[in-house]
């Protein structure tokens, strides 16, 4: 289990040396708010939060026009803040904050017409190539 920057896990948690957080109390809580002060690792669109066996939690908040392209995992956003249309598989829905919307593992997806505060919460699973329906 990883827990990428310790800033983004709640005031009442402490993390261990090395960023483990497996011997923290449960529950584990990650902030918004301290997810988005963390920049994007080099090369990439997101922050990557947290880690747990197949899990991986990423903090999303594009600016302008989401360029991104199909992934080989299944993927969950939870949107924080902010409106638009997701598109995912040539079908466009429109989504608002405590939205869930999943894109399968290979599916053309992105966020379009969104306002200037759109952020998610982005939560890949499962192996690649997605998990069977």
């Amino acid at each position: 289990m990883t827990v990428m920057s310790p800033a983004v896990l709640s005031p009442r948690h402490a993390s261990l040396p090395g960023g483990d957080a497996c011997a923290m109390p449960a529950p584990y809580t990650f902030s918004a708010a301290a997810a988005a002060l963390i920049p994007p690792e080099r090369g990439q669109r997101s922050t990557r939060v947290f880690g747990h066996g197949t899990l991986e939690l990423r903090w999303y908040a594009p600016r302008g026009q989401d360029t991104q392209t199909p992934h080989d995992r299944d993927e969950v956003y939870a949107v924080v803040s902010g409106r638009g249309t997701f598109l995912c598989n040539g079908v466009r829905a429109s989504f608002g904050p405590g939205d869930l919307l999943f894109a399968p593992a290979g599916a053309e997806h992105r966020f379009e017409a969104f306002s200037d505060d759109l952020a998610v919460w982005v939560i890949f699973y499962g192996p690649e190539g997605g998990e069977a329906p």
